[in-house]
């Protein structure tokens, strides 16, 4: 019996432990929901579009999007089915997507900035002994300084190079649009921090992320 108690407590710590060091790679950095939309129908139909130069990512972003967006009731369709990649579109252009995919709301994501943040870790060492009272040693030693060969070798310690890590930030500008009206009626700002996970497992967490804030927000 106490072996099946200590079991069951050893996996209850590590699972406490391993969500308490799981983190998102994205955050929501600020976001802001139309008073509007308190008054109007959940969203049910939208067009969900990613602006990004990169066209694989940009697919692999509106399919992740449009599958969670449907476990959450919602309709919702890839716009890279009826927009070419481009980096400008026209306002006809927009709408004819909008109108071939029969949506009522537009989810436009797109990159606002890249940031880096830099760290230096530079470790402590002990020099050589400064001021007068340390004596006479003689030789290559001098009075109250240790001595040249002693201040050398403390020199060549602190001569270790710093540990330096750059993080690049992804920030985040995603829209949700009323179609008839092009009235931004939610927004979210997030930042993504890069290099800890791969693009996929990114996008995901992006995705989940938005979804998460815009079922939490009332907007579906």
């Amino acid at each position: 019996m106490k072996s099946r108690i200590f079991v069951c407590f050893v996996a209850l710590v590590t699972a406490a432990l391993a969500s308490g060091c799981a983190t998102r790679a994205t955050s929501i950095e600020a976001q802001w929901v139309s008073p509007s939309l308190a008054g109007r129908d959940k969203v049910r139909n939208v067009l969900v579009v990613a602006a990004l130069r990169d066209s694989t990512h940009r697919r692999m972003l509106e399919d992740r999007m449009v599958i969670a967006l449907a476990a959450e009731g919602v309709k919702a369709a890839p716009s890279y089915k009826f927009l070419a990649d481009s980096a400008q579109l026209s306002e006809a252009q927009m709408r004819k997507a909008v109108a071939d995919a029969g949506a009522a709301h537009v989810l436009v994501s797109s990159i606002s900035g890249v940031t880096t943040d830099v760290r230096v870790t530079q470790q402590m060492m002990m020099g050589p002994a400064w001021g007068p009272g340390w004596g006479w040693h003689g030789g290559m030693m001098g009075p109250g300084w240790g001595g040249m060969s002693s201040f050398y070798g403390a020199s060549w310690n602190r001569s270790i190079a710093a540990d330096v890590r750059t993080t690049q930030n992804v920030h985040g500008d995603t829209r949700l649009f009323e179609a008839k009206s092009s009235e931004v009626v939610w927004s979210a700002a997030t930042r993504t921090v890069t290099g800890y996970d791969s693009v996929p497992a990114m996008i995901d967490q992006f995705v989940a992320l938005i979804v998460e804030t815009l079922k939490k927000d009332g907007a579906i």
